[in-house]
């Protein structure tokens, strides 16, 4: 259904959380204009029905605006992911009459002082808010995304209501996802029991009371789950994810998965990675799963959770997701919860380029 274009790894923030790679690809190692316009035209000849141009920072990329031009003369849906913080009123006319769709714009807090906090940019939030306004009085549909952890949880309610002062048509109040800078992170950023509970009963609120006027999605942290969520609709169902130097990945984070060569797209059709490579055969569909999943009657619902959890918390990409209740490593997630719980002045790991040390 989707490709996932992760153009660059370059951004000008450093969130504490983001899920790119601990070893971000230079500029020098990225795909050309020309590469990415051949991805495209292989998309849309494979049947892809959205691209999401993501990163790093989409908008670091000087030909972003031509890429969108041939994505959208493609007949693809086009989407960006961005921070906002280069989203100039220049840049918005050129990206609207490129065709763009929609616009995806990442919030890491409801107020100046923790969002430029953890983004590591001064700044940054009043520039998004701007951004915001801008997306808005184009007529685009917006998506305004916060991203909940320990330290804003508590602002949940404040995130949904700037979202709704922005006029955003669909709010994703998305708890950070323990992969890449977020699992380096988590000790710092893994909220208690109690905060997450608060962030779903304001979440379940504003459902209710703006039913038909916003929609909100919830994505809520593993570590606390009876069952595994689907893993990007199931490994190899749905989704490409193309990272910055052009390896072809079911998932942003499928790279920390050992035993794999992931095929790249200067060297491979799209069509040929997604029907035949072993790196979406593998844990495609269920004849690859261990009991319990193997006779679970939500195989086809759950696909066996996450591959990338499995392998950063019980240590095996092809045992049960410890996110499951069944699973022998359930238990290592409350232990993971706990020690979240007894860390105090965790020093937090910016996201810059070169390799994070625990």
């Amino acid at each position: 259904m989707g490709l996932i274009a992760e153009l660059t790894h370059r951004c000008p923030l450093q969130c504490f959380y983001c899920s790119n790679p601990l070893e971000l690809e230079r500029a020098s190692a990225e795909l050309s204009t020309d590469e990415w316009r051949a991805v495209l035209d292989q998309a849309a000849a494979l049947g892809v029905l959205q691209v999401h141009f993501s990163g790093g920072e989409p908008m670091a990329r000087a030909d972003l605006v031509d890429l969108v031009a041939h994505a959208s003369a493609r007949g693809l849906y086009t989407n960006i992911i961005t921070s906002g913080v280069q989203l100039t009123d220049a840049a918005l006319a050129q990206l609207l009459d490129a065709g763009i769709d929609h616009i995806q714009l990442s919030f890491q807090d409801a107020e100046v002082e923790g969002a430029d906090f953890i983004g590591g940019y001064r700044g940054g939030h009043d520039k998004k808010l701007a951004a915001a306004r801008r997306i808005r009085e184009a007529g685009l549909p917006l998506t305004a995304n916060f991203v909940v952890h320990k330290q804003n949880a508590e602002r949940v309610e404040a995130m949904i209501a700037l979202g709704e002062a922005l006029q955003a048509e669909r709010i994703e109040i998305a708890h950070v996802q323990y992969y890449g800078w977020g699992l380096v992170n988590r000790n710092a950023l893994l909220p208690s029991l109690a905060q997450l509970e608060h962030c779903t009963a304001v979440v379940e609120a504003a459902r209710v009371r703006l039913k038909g006027r916003i929609i909100i999605d919830y994505v809520v942290p593993d570590y606390y789950a009876r069952r595994p969520k689907a893993c990007m609709g199931g490994w190899g169902n749905r989704f490409i994810n193309v990272s910055p130097a052009g390896k072809a990945l079911p998932c942003h984070a499928a790279e920390t998965l050992p035993g794999f060569t992931f095929p790249n797209v200067r060297d491979e059709t799209l069509g040929d990675i997604w029907q035949h490579s072993d790196a979406f055969v593998r844990y495609r569909g269920t004849d690859w799963m261990p009991d319990p999943c193997r006779s679970c009657d939500r195989r086809e619902l759950d696909w066996g959770g996450c591959r990338c959890q499995a392998l950063a918390i019980a240590g095996d990409a092809a045992a049960v997701d410890p996110a499951c209740a069944m699973s022998p490593a359930h238990h290592l997630l409350a232990d993971a919860v706990a020690e979240a719980a007894a860390a105090v002045d965790v020093p937090l790991v910016p996201r810059r380029m070169g390799s994070a040390r625990r």
